[in-house]
């Protein structure tokens, strides 16, 4: 089972789910994809297999991962403050990987009928389902 970690920005998030992931499931292999150098360092450290930054490696990845995590932003066109270009979000969406994506609702994207928490519980209900899909 090989998991993509998607990201931007400074990689807070990402680095995150890396570690939840990293501290319930040692031998998982994870890649960082971050939209740039920073966001890819920083879940590297925090324990990610291997890395690779930038929209062509995000864009040739997404095919090649079982499961792709992350927020909802990289999921929408110029998500993540404009980081998510069309064709990142054409090849996440269009990936066969499941997507398990964390609501975070900023800008003007409201999701309703989420329960809002912080942003802890839900990497740590992400890493759950990640945890439960390995397990099946």
């Amino acid at each position: 089972m090989r998991v993509a970690v998607i990201d931007g920005q400074g990689g807070g998030m990402g680095k995150h789910i890396v570690e939840q992931l990293r501290k319930r499931m040692p031998d998982l292999e994870i890649l960082a994809l971050g939209t740039n150098a920073l966001a890819t360092g920083a879940m590297l450290k925090a324990g990610a297999t291997e890395g690779a930054s930038g929209e062509a490696a995000i864009c040739y990845n997404a095919h090649r991962v079982d499961i792709i995590a992350g927020s909802l932003a990289i999921s929408t066109v110029h998500g993540l403050l404009g980081e998510i270009t069309p064709e990142i979000a054409g090849a996440l969406s269009s990936s066969p990987a499941l997507k398990l994506l964390i609501p975070i609702q900023r800008s003007n994207t409201i999701i309703t009928g989420i329960t809002r928490m912080p942003l802890p519980h839900h990497v740590e209900q992400l890493a759950d389902e990640v945890e439960r899909r390995i397990k099946e």
